[in-house]
């Protein structure tokens, strides 16, 4: 099985055009043509994740973070990452990183973040714009059901927890076969009056390509006549952090109690614990201080994320418990969330979960 496999699997589920500008998810060495011997997943990839890869025989390294965030001018190993790169490329390890796009989708970093927890996500914290579509096509009246079909298929008319959602109205459309075409209803050099149903789905953005096919392979006409613009609303399941709750309110010293099992956490940084009853909690895995104000507006209980700086604490209010747990504490489950998406799709396949730990913050109590 070639790389591109794998790879297919990781961007079907976390889209790169979901990754912030910022980010550089992808493939940063090796090539999707390269066959794959196997697959270590890992929340950080270093020279030691790179030297498992090759003790294990495995050339795929499957990372959270990207390796490379910056440009490299040089690479004469004078710091962990240009050595971590020689290391890769002269072993042909392939680094795969998969890290904003990855944050945005409902069951990813923080789905994993609240299943842990035992809370039920609810909505995304801060929503992300420019992540719909809809779709305009005309069908003749009795090919509706089977483009409707094909449509659903490729992922369009999903919203929330519904799915084939799409809207249709009854019209005529009109159309002329020049010499040189293969009409399906009609006759060339006549205009031809067609009875066609104007069908509507909506869809994320990053599927146009997919729905696109779905729609060209299954509808009767030779030139298909489709418009899709984008839409102003938002996916509702698409964006950074997440609002989850429990099914019954928790006392707030046996919350954090739990947070700091669960999260293998030897010190959790907080605001004042409050007086009242956890139940409603916003999450966001890494560094999550620019939705505080989000999480505030949303009237959570309490806020956990990672890499807070003293004055952030402040922005609570008093009216938000905020909790620091640490970066890679918030993002570990990670490694898991990769594994079991490639083993669900490569049960049979060499797909490991790496054993070295990335942390580089150590405490001392």
């Amino acid at each position: 099985m070639e790389i591109a496999a794998i790879i297919q699997v990781l961007e079907a589920f976390a889209p790169p055009v979901l990754q912030e500008d910022y980010d550089n998810a992808g493939l940063i060495t090796g090539h999707q043509s390269m066959e794959c011997t196997g697959v270590v997943c890992t929340l950080d990839c270093t020279e030691a994740v790179v030297d498992e890869a090759i003790e294990r025989g495995f050339n795929l390294i499957v990372a959270h973070h990207p390796i490379i965030f910056k440009g490299l001018k040089q690479l004469n190993g004078k710091n962990y990452v240009e050595r971590t790169i020689i290391k890769a490329i002269r072993n042909d390890i392939a680094i795969y990183a998969i890290h904003t796009n990855l944050d945005h989708v409902w069951d990813g970093v923080n789905g994993m973040f609240a299943s842990k927890l035992g809370a039920v996500p609810v909505e995304i914290l801060s929503v992300k714009s420019g992540t719909l579509s809809k779709m305009y096509t005309y069908v003749p009246h009795d090919h509706v059901e089977k483009v409707q079909a094909a449509l659903f298929a490729a992922g369009a008319g999903e919203i929330g927890n519904y799915k084939e959602c799409s809207f249709s109205t009854h019209g005529v459309g009109t159309f002329q076969p020049v010499p040189g075409a293969a009409p399906f209803v009609g006759q060339v050099g006549t205009r031809h009056h067609e009875p066609e149903t104007k069908l509507e789905v909506i869809f994320p953005a990053y599927a146009a390509n997919p729905i696109i096919q779905a729609l060209k392979a299954s509808h009767p006409y030779e030139e298909v006549a489709y418009e899709i613009i984008e839409v102003q609303n938002n996916h509702p399941q698409i964006g950074a952090g997440l609002i989850a709750e429990f099914s019954e309110p928790i006392e707030a010293e046996e919350f954090i109690k739990s947070v700091k099992q669960i999260m293998k956490v030897p010190c959790i940084k907080h605001t004042g614990i409050p007086a009242k009853k956890i139940k409603r909690i916003a999450l966001c895995g890494g560094a999550g201080s620019f939705l505080i104000h989000k999480a505030l507006r949303a009237k959570v209980d309490a806020y956990i994320t990672a890499d807070l700086k003293y004055h952030e604490y402040f922005d609570a209010e008093d009216q938000l418990w905020l909790m620091d747990i640490g970066h890679f504490e918030s993002e570990q489950y990670t490694i898991d969330l990769l594994f079991e998406i490639l083993h669900k799709k490569f049960p049979t396949f060499a797909v490991l979960k790496s054993v070295i730990p990335t942390n580089p913050v150590q405490y001392y109590i």
